[in-house]
């Protein structure tokens, strides 16, 4: 370590002192290092600059190398308006070091992801883990004594931030926020600890929005006040803009028993979705943040209590965190086992049927080191990251990407989209030869096409999972022909979400499976719980699905019209339109204004939380007009023990035995969907036996169970003895 150290414990070293010139710092820091080296095992590094002589061309570059990755510096420096050749040499270094480097370790995954993509980093070598807090130190205590002790109101709502005193933090986003909840709490204290160059144009700031009486900046303060601090407040905010790879304090204030609310920058939502989703608001948005301070402090019980804040923040001790620093250890002298290492790949970063099947298996997969490339940002990279999964993103052109399956005919794509398909391909099989996979799994009809090229170019073996039917009652015949081709050629396995769909796509020479999609565990435990018995008369029929054409929301429209003419049912249509089909949702409402349904039909829109949807209705209806590959909706309804009546055709006419966990009519028949309407919406306990029996069927979804089969078309392609699935789970 740099001095001054004076009270230092005994296995510390000053190596040299802060106030030195860089040069000199660097060479006593290089000589102590490889002097206390000298007997080492692993190496580990906690800042880039001073690890990099000694681990590359000091004595112990040839030991294992542990790198802590606290934080970009370059990017920080950039932030805090550096100079480009500064900027550019910290970033040289920070490169040499990482590279160097047998494990990474980072605080969270959105670090892991900025490692990948700003520093190349495999993420094969990167290890997540969040760091611990003293939870001695910081405890909860009595809120009025702490103020008393800090010579703060006695009274009053206090709002605590800690942070140091530079732009990235957003301190200037929380006084504008503070400005705007004043009114309704006028009374309220902004505490503000920290130091750092923004300290002039804050209390400026504060002074030109006439919040100045209400905000108290503390300066840096020891830690025995600190803990002071986080007992005094009610609320602790976390405003960060850019580069927050945890927030450590959130930590403190949890233990401390007071809540966090923090913005979706960085590791910020890693660590407190798992209290309270809503501890989290937007970056930059001074409206929202004191919209969502203002609910927070309306009352205690918008925010977690004290005794929540504590229990959450146990999870995080230094225990545990020291355990899993000494497996690291141990590991990069005596490598394990190595896990699969697979590359994910899917066009899409919105919340699809695919896209989400995908998320719900990654987790279970617990003998794969998993990365997942999209070619677009969207909410599915917060959802990886929100679920400890590697995600990358390579972007492909808008234009290109989302190109509708409809326009892929002959002479129809136009010739701008061929290049650049063509550069695209090239782009992602250099990253795949630099990522070195053992395997390639495409998620989606255009990855797999894209996906598959690449993998061919980078040598590495190629797993489809098809989830369209290669039909041309879905897709157009050039579109059919193109994919058929290409099964025969790029992929070395091809998965299919249903029969159907397997059967579509036609005998490809390659090894095939046929594996569900995977249901949420969340869907199934609703099923356990049983559905609570609605009043009569309060019928809830839904649809749940992509608004599009061929999902026949339409259809159910014109059936439920047709059972339900006067009755007090209604229709919840779960839903909205993608890929530039909004014209569809308006056709919607003009057919519900145009069958008299205007008052008895909900619509929902999208909802992330669709398992909540589903305990709101009583019957789910699946109106697809072309034979649907697998149904994902139909699966997760059946778990939550709802009766489903679907169409005869397609993956649902696989999951539902007609008449027992759910009645089939025949597709596209509006009146046969009425019959079915008629038959099931009178009869509860019919409802009842139909629910219980759909749950059961749906055991077969769960994603431990899918991850054991998808394992084994691994082990296949791979050429691994089956001895090896049991090894590998």
């Amino acid at each position: 370590m740099l001095g001054p150290a004076t009270e230092a414990p005994a296995d510390i070293i000053p190596a040299g002192d802060r106030s030195a010139p860089l040069p000199l710092r660097l060479w006593h820091y290089y000589r102590a290092a490889c002097k206390a080296g000298t007997d080492a095992s692993v190496v580990d590094a906690h800042f880039a600059l001073y690890a990099l002589a000694p681990v590359l061309i000091g004595r112990l570059r040839r030991l294992p190398l542990v790198v802590h990755f606290q934080g970009p510096w370059a990017a920080e420096s950039a932030v805090q308006g550096h100079s480009g050749l500064n900027i550019a040499g910290k970033r040289l270094v920070e490169r040499a070091v990482y590279r160097r480097a047998d494990t990474v370790i980072v605080l969270s995954y959105a670090f892991k992801r900025l490692l990948v993509d700003e520093y190349r980093v495999p993420p094969w070598r990167i290890q997540v883990i969040p760091p611990g807090v003293d939870l001695a130190a910081f405890h909860p205590g009595d809120r009025r004594a702490a103020r008393t002790a800090l010579c703060l109101p006695a009274e009053g709502p206090m709002v605590l931030a800690v942070r140091r005193l530079v732009p990235r933090m957003g301190l200037d986003v929380l006084l504008e926020a503070w400005a705007l909840i004043r009114s309704r709490f006028p009374e309220a204290l902004l505490v503000i600890c920290g130091e750092g160059p923004q300290l002039g144009s804050l209390t400026t700031q504060a002074a030109r929005l006439g919040i100045s009486p209400t905000v108290r900046f503390l300066g840096r303060v020891d830690e025995v006040t600190l803990a002071l601090t986080y007992q005094a407040a009610d609320l602790a905010v976390v405003p960060s803009s850019a580069l927050e790879g945890f927030g450590l304090i959130v930590l403190e204030a949890l233990a401390s028993g007071t809540p966090v609310l923090g913005t979706d920058v960085g590791g910020l939502p890693e660590v407190l979705s798992g209290l309270d989703p809503q501890l989290i608001c937007a970056a930059g948005n001074a409206p929202a943040m004191a919209d969502r301070l203002c609910t927070m402090l309306e009352s205690s019980s918008n925010r977690p209590s004290a005794r929540q804040c504590r229990d959450y923040a146990q999870h995080f001790n230094w225990e545990a965190t020291a355990k899993q620093h000494r497996g690291i250890y141990a590991d990069v002298q005596s490598p394990p086992r190595p896990k699969l290492r697979i590359v994910y790949i899917d066009h899409c970063a919105r919340l699809s049927g695919g896209e989400l099947a995908l998320l719900r298996l990654l987790p279970s997969m617990h003998s794969v080191d998993a990365h997942v490339i999209l070619a677009e940002n969207g909410p599915l990279v917060a959802k990886f990251l929100q679920a400890g999964i590697s995600v990358e993103v390579i972007g492909m052109p808008d234009s290109t990407r989302d190109v509708p399956r409809g326009s892929v005919r002959a002479g129809a794509l136009g010739h701008l989209h061929v290049p650049s398909v063509a550069r695209y391909i090239l782009r992602l099989a250099i990253r795949l030869r630099h990522l070195k996979p053992d395997l390639v799994h495409t998620n989606s009809l255009k990855a797999a096409l894209y996906g598959g090229m690449a993998g061919r170019l980078a040598g590495v073996p190629v797993v489809w999972h098809i989830r369209d039917r290669i039909s041309s009652d879905y897709l157009p015949n050039t579109a059919v022909r193109l994919v058929k081709a290409a099964s025969r050629r790029l992929p070395n396995a091809v998965i299919s979400n249903s029969q159907s769909t397997c059967d579509a796509l036609g005998d490809t020479g390659m090894i095939q499976a046929v594996i569900p999609s995977p249901i949420a565990t969340t869907f199934h435990a609703r099923g356990l719980a049983g559905r609570p018995g609605r009043l009569p008369g309060a019928l809830r029929v839904g649809i749940v699905g992509r608004l599009a054409p061929w999902k026949g929301q339409d259809l159910f429209l014109r059936a439920f019209a047709r059972s339900f003419p006067t009755e007090p049912v209604t229709a919840v249509i779960i839903g909205s339109a993608l890929f530039g089909e909004t014209a569809y949702e308006e056709t919607l409402h003009r057919t519900v204004e145009d069958l008299g349904l205007t008052g008895r039909v909900e619509f929902r829109g999208f909802r992330d939380d669709i398992c909540s949807e589903l305990a709101l209705l009583d019957i789910v209806v699946h109106a697809s007009i072309t034979p649907e590959p697998f149904g994902l909706v139909v699966a997760e309804a059946m778990a939550c023990g709802l009766p489903v009546i679907a169409a005869g055709s397609g993956g649902p006419a696989e999951m539902i035995e007609d008449g027992v966990s759910g009645i089939l009519y025949p597709m596209g028949d509006a009146l046969g969907l009425s019959t079915a309407l008629s038959r099931l919406a009178p009869d509860r306990a019919l409802q009842d036996s139909m629910g219980a029996a759909a749950h059961i069927r749906t055991a077969q979804f769960l994603p431990e169970v899918i991850a054991r089969q998808v394992m084994a078309t691994y082990l296949r392609v791979l050429d691994l003895p089956d001895s090896e699935l049991s090894l590998l789970q």
